[in-house]
């Protein structure tokens, strides 16, 4: 993905709020997880803005989703201190009404609770707890 930018995916239930990540590879930090000495930065924000419509659009056609199926979460920042170079972490919603499960399955992706996310490294369950509070906020 270009700008080494990693984008959660979810998808939240509009009748019970019910909230599912996407996890593929063993990341929810697609593409490609965090490095393994990477930590959250705690000032997330700063001046460097990322257009999010083309990495959006990038997502869309690497996993085969249909045009404009995701939506971004522009409550959600937050950036990772990583051995290489700051990495901006963008958190974006299926709009559909149901997990496209059977389209995830096809490239080995799985929608996961948060509850079912221990087993991924301690940053990715960090971001995923800073993502969850930021959609259930919003």
């Amino acid at each position: 993905m270009h700008h080494n930018v990693r984008v959660i995916l979810y998808h939240k239930q509009s009748t019970s709020a019910r909230t599912l990540f996407l996890r593929v590879n063993d990341t929810v930090c697609l593409f490609d997880g965090l490095p393994t000495l990477s930590d959250i930065q705690e000032e997330a924000c700063d001046n460097v803005l990322i257009h999010p419509t083309a990495i959006l659009q990038e997502v869309e056609q690497r996993l085969n989703l249909p045009a404009g199926c995701l939506k971004i979460d522009e409550e959600f920042q937050a950036k990772v201190d990583a051995p290489d170079a700051p990495i901006p972490v963008l958190l974006a919603s299926f709009t559909q009404t149901d997990p496209p499960r059977d389209l995830v399955a096809s490239f080995g992706g799985q929608f996961i609770a948060i509850t079912e996310a221990r087993q991924l490294p301690q940053t990715e369950l960090q971001l995923l707890r800073l993502a969850y509070q930021a959609i259930m906020e919003g």
